[in-house]
């Protein structure tokens, strides 16, 4: 499976149920794997709430999948996708997961500063279910919804303050003429 947009969740899993079996592996950079010693230490979810430079409210769900590796190796083979998935199961007794969460893999060494990352291409190979990753990249969500963010010719940017509109009061002519038209009324 070629990512082009985020996993959820609910996807990620369902590759792991369909491959019990398989050595799950993770290649985090051109050539560079996690250590077949990692471990996986944690899973977070986190609801984020944002406001973007055009004033937008966002709201979103990520799970964070946290893989840890040892200093010295301690064996020669990544954990099964079985115990990957009991190490899941232990997680959800405890904290509900959303089906629909972006799936974000969390992994650093000394090599290589500690990041986020999103599952790319998910592909089997000789007995191992590679799990590709690739790092986020800042996005501007304006440019997104086909705004701009100071990149327009007319120089337009989404983050000046948005126009206010003048509020208008609204009068009710049934009542305002009988209120004007009443002796004392000041309207003759």
């Amino acid at each position: 499976m070629n990512n082009t947009t985020s996993l959820t969740w609910g996807a990620f899993k369902e590759t792991l149920l369909a491959n019990p079996d398989l050595d799950l592996q993770f290649q985090y950079a051109e050539n560079k794997w996690v250590d077949a010693s990692y471990h996986i230490t944690e899973i977070k979810q986190t609801p984020i709430t944002s406001v973007d430079c055009g004033g937008v409210m966002n709201n979103w769900t990520e799970i964070i999948v946290q893989l840890y590796e040892p200093q010295a190796a301690q064996q020669e083979r990544a954990m099964k996708v079985s115990k990957a998935l009991s190490i899941i199961n232990v997680v959800e007794k405890k904290l509900p997961l959303d089906v629909n969460a972006t799936v974000k893999i969390e992994f650093g060494n000394s090599q290589f500063d500690t990041r986020q990352m999103y599952p790319n291409e998910i592909t089997v190979s000789n007995g191992n279910l590679l799990v590709d990753l690739r790092p986020d990249t800042v996005q501007c969500k304006a440019i997104g919804r086909g705004g701009s963010c100071g990149t327009t010719t007319a120089e337009s940017e989404c983050c000046a303050p948005a126009v206010e509109k003048p509020k208008v009061q609204l009068v009710n002519l049934a009542v305002a003429a009988e209120a004007c038209c009443t002796p004392g009324g000041g309207c003759c």
